[in-house]
């Protein structure tokens, strides 16, 4: 068994929050919810624990998912300390503790500036977020394990004023895009990679 990931958001940001409401398949959050993403390997046991913490516990889950290699699930509730027990809970029932939780790795950080047309235009028909518009600059980060993109997500919201284009928290590497101005996606660029350095693990 592996801890692949163990993600805690304190509190959801309106736009990030509002992202993750439209994209998990299960119950949404809003804003000012806790948060909790656990990743998992092998990916089949994300369906007993995710009955674990519903059982425990008044969160709710947003995400199940088993694809190819990993098992990711994410649980919110108003209370924080729900969140927390419910993480709990699962951590026993897998016979892990939060420290055997991998480090995440920035596999990529990068910034656009002036965006082109043609290449907003790319990159709007894969988002779910707001549209990315000619000439605002673009940042782009790479995370892995996948689920940890969800705290620089998060993070960049709550430094600067961005727009959330994409969020991918699945798969090998989780992906990001956020759009605004050079200054406030510069800004968001430095909470996002000092978010992703601040979390421990093995």
């Amino acid at each position: 068994m592996e801890l692949r990931a163990y993600a805690y958001i304190d509190r959801m940001q309106p736009s990030f929050a509002a992202y993750i409401g439209a994209a998990v398949a299960g119950d949404p959050p809003v804003a000012g919810m806790s948060e909790l993403y656990i990743e998992v390997a092998p990916g089949n046991e994300v369906f007993r624990v995710v009955d674990l913490a519903v059982k425990s516990s008044d969160a709710r889950p947003g995400w199940q998912i088993v694809e190819r290699e990993f098992g990711m699930l994410e649980i919110h509730s108003a209370s924080p300390d729900s969140v927390k027990h419910a993480g709990e809970v699962i951590l026993v029932s897998l016979g892990l503790n939060k420290g055997q939780r991998k480090k995440p790795e920035i596999a990529s950080s990068q910034v656009i500036s002036n965006v082109d047309a043609y290449q907003a235009q790319l990159i709007n028909r894969m988002k779910r977020g707001s549209l990315l518009i000619p000439g605002q600059t673009l940042y782009i980060m790479e995370v892995t394990p996948a689920a940890y993109i969800v705290v620089a997500a998060n993070e960049a919201e709550k430094a600067a004023s961005v727009s959330i284009v994409e969020i991918t928290p699945t798969g090998r590497f989780g992906r990001l895009y956020i759009a605004g101005s050079e200054s406030e996606v510069r800004a968001a660029q430095q909470a996002s990679v000092a978010a992703i350095q601040m979390i421990e693990g093995s």
